[in-house]
């Protein structure tokens, strides 16, 4: 097998795998759904902000505008 096979042979198989847990376990997956909105939020703030959007505003401001 080459390489890209089996990169899409895992994936199916993971897929299939997650199917048939998912559909035994659904019960307790529902129990799970606000515990992973909450995990979800602080994940987010952390991912978001490491754009680059807030860094050196400072800085910025002190090289437009320098002391007279």
């Amino acid at each position: 097998m080459t390489g890209r096979n089996l990169f899409f042979f895992g994936i199916s198989l993971g897929i299939i795998v997650l199917f048939f847990v998912l559909r035994e376990h659904w019960g307790h997956m529902f129990g799970l759904i606000p515990y992973l909105i909450l995990l979800a939020c602080p994940l987010m703030h952390l991912f978001h902000h490491h754009g680059g959007h807030h860094a050196g505003h400072g800085e910025h401001d002190a090289k437009k505008d320098p002391p007279g």
